[in-house]
């Protein structure tokens, strides 16, 4: 039966045809599964990311507390002068403030001074300091040490201690050189400061103070520097005579000239008063001969005092421009207790209620005002809280909180 057995051979090479196309099958879907397979990993490490892994979420920025500012940390030195007595001010300086004329546009010539741009220097021996470090757990310990003994200022030298001045200086301005800082020096001898008041003392003659600062000078190195040049000495010199108040300007004049060529980075600022003291005219008139606008840098406000920072900033450029001199003349102003404003008249000596200010900065963003310090220390009395020049932590604790 030759056709039974050829429909057989057919229908058997069917089923090995069949079989070979499933066998074929196979092996592509398995190729394709590996392909596929291989592409989903490579994608899944492309650039070398795990793309399965989520992008970490960065953590938020926290921002600093505005009314406590972060501590400074400052090089070691030592000691610069074991009595720093502040002056404290005289109700003459919380007179009726004078009426002024509105303040004049700023020209070309009174666009942003020249002054220096950097961090200022908080000494590492201080009154609050001291007090912070001896009284760990007073409760007002964490207020007073955030808010005060951690923020830069001044540094006085009250002493008329010839022999001795230079090496004083010099320590504080090799420790803010050796910061990165810029110090604040205050001398503070000119003879019969404060008019004999709390603050009364000084050199016992022109001719001693003359020679005490130019040892003073001789400690301020070569880095930039501020000297806030005998706060009091000329908006306060009514008191003297007409020829010992000439001799006194004189002498302030010579100061001036000496520092500047001591050290041609240091700024030298000469008592401009404050706002609420002289008319800008006759405060010019009196820095004009103490020679501010050819032996200084600028003016200095407001030192130990009250009054608003805007108001001192007006009155300020006032003053510069009364005085004349060199455009980059320029002005700083003590902000340190300054914040809630100046207290009524005839309060002058520790008033209450009063509240530290602006934070000491040389980048005040205001054409003409070189910085805001903290000249007067906050917590240093001024004669009524305790000895003038004394940390009264009580005084200290209600400014940081007011």
């Amino acid at each position: 039966m030759p056709g039974t057995r050829v429909r057989r051979r057919t229908a058997h090479r069917e089923r090995r045809r069949a079989a070979r196309r499933h066998a074929l099958l196979a092996v592509a879907s398995a190729v394709v599964a590996i392909g596929a397979t291989a592409g989903l990993i490579d994608a899944g490490h492309q650039d070398g990311r795990d793309t399965a892994r989520p992008e970490p979420t960065p953590s938020p920025l926290l921002q600093p507390l505005p009314a406590i500012p972060t501590p400074t940390p400052t090089a070691p030195a030592p000691s610069a002068s074991s009595a720093r007595p502040a002056p404290a001010p005289s109700p003459s300086r919380t007179t009726a403030r004078p009426s002024a004329a509105p303040e004049p546009p700023p020209s070309p010539s009174t666009t942003a001074a020249p002054a220096p741009r950097a961090r200022l220097f908080r000494h590492p021996d201080s009154q609050v300091l001291d007090w912070v470090r001896a009284h760990p757990d007073d409760p007002r310990r964490p207020v007073i040490e955030s808010r005060i003994a951690a923020q830069p200022a001044a540094v006085w030298f009250a002493a008329h201690n010839p022999g001795e001045i230079a090496g004083q200086v010099r320590e504080v301005t090799r420790g803010a050189a050796a910061a990165g800082r810029i110090p604040v020096l205050v001398p503070y001898a000119i003879p019969d400061r404060d008019c004999g008041g709390a603050s009364k003392g000084g050199a016992p003659d022109l001719a001693a103070y003359d020679a005490w600062i130019r040892e003073f000078a001789e400690g301020l190195g070569a880095g930039a520097a501020i000297v806030i040049l005998e706060p009091d000495a000329i908006a306060l010199s009514d008191c003297l005579s007409a020829s010992d108040r000439s001799a006194r300007f004189a002498s302030l004049a010579r100061a001036g000239r000496t520092l500047r060529t001591a050290n041609p980075r240091a700024r030298v600022y000469f008592d401009g008063g404050h706002s609420g003291w002289h008319a800008p005219a006759k405060q010019a008139a009196a820095l004009r001969a103490a020679g501010a606008a050819t032996n200084g840098d600028g003016i200095f406000t407001n030192v130990a005092n009250f009054h608003r920072t805007a108001d001192e900033r007006a009155y300020a450029r006032r003053v510069l421009a009364a005085l004349g001199g060199p455009p980059g003349l320029g002005a700083v102003v003590d902000t340190s207790r300054n914040g809630n404003g100046a207290p009524p008249a005839g309060q002058w000596c520790d008033p209450a209620g009063r509240a530290l200010g602006q934070t000491p900065t040389t980048r005040t963003g205001e054409a003409r005002i070189d910085a805001y310090l903290w000249v007067k220390l906050p917590g240093e009395s001024d004669g009524c809280s305790g000895a003038a020049g004394s940390f009264t932590p009580e005084y200290a604790y209600a400014l940081a909180t007011g």
